[in-house]
């Protein structure tokens, strides 16, 4: 399995951002996103052995629509140059952590976690964190899990978050607007033997995170 026809079509895409092109070349776009489909179906099946919490869910469920909303963007490109996949319980639109696979032409990643949490959520993962600090900042330190996700991804408070101590010991990990992780890779990444295999060695390391992080929306 390889995304060879993806990563050529985007190559493609990118240099050529307009309806007129992308009509002349919808089979070309087909075929690239079938590809990319299959691919993210093979990693879902891989993900249920280490992760049983996403659940029975198709490939489509995940992946996130090429079409660009350009309603409120200076940037009027009407196409994403990237396919995207979001793996969790209940898909791509999940409130729960999950994978994410970012496939863009000298700007690929792998990577999961949180982005944007609506504010009852975010809330809930940072007094999980309050509470099993010493849990997580071991998830955090872990020589493989750390050689793949160095820190987390985004924007921070300048502050302590409301109704948590400024003097405890992890407020720094509490200030974190989105709790998401990523990964980057290159080109010939998507072209190497065992594209799957290569991807769940970077997933099994997320999926302590993750697993960590839905256990702040059971209690």
């Amino acid at each position: 399995m390889k995304l060879e026809n993806a990563l050529i079509f985007l190559d493609s895409l990118q240099n050529n951002n307009n309806r007129n092109w992308f009509n002349e070349n919808k089979e070309k776009y087909n075929s690239a996103k079938s590809e990319f489909e299959t691919f993210v179906s093979e990693v879902i099946i891989n993900l249920r052995a280490i992760d049983s919490s996403v659940g029975d869910m198709a490939a489509k469920d995940c992946m996130f629509r090429i079409n660009r909303d350009v309603r409120f963007s200076n940037n009027k490109e009407p196409y994403k140059n990237n396919f995207g996949a979001f793996m969790a319980k209940e898909g791509r639109k999940s409130i729960y952590a999950g994978y994410y696979i970012h496939l863009e032409p000298h700007n690929s990643f792998i990577g999961g976690g949180i982005y944007m949490p609506e504010a009852k959520n975010l809330n809930a993962i940072r007094q999980h964190i309050y509470d099993n600090y010493i849990e997580f900042k071991k998830i955090l330190e872990n020589k493989t899990f750390k050689s793949y996700f160095p820190e987390i991804y985004g924007e921070k408070l300048k502050t302590a978050p409301k109704g948590f101590p400024k003097d405890f010991e992890g407020i720094d990990l509490l200030k974190h607007k989105h709790y998401a992780v990523t990964f980057p890779v290159d080109n010939k990444f998507w072209s190497k033997p065992d594209l799957v295999k290569n991807v769940m060695k970077v997933f099994e390391q997320l999926s302590v995170y993750n697993k960590f992080i839905n256990l702040a929306f059971e209690s």
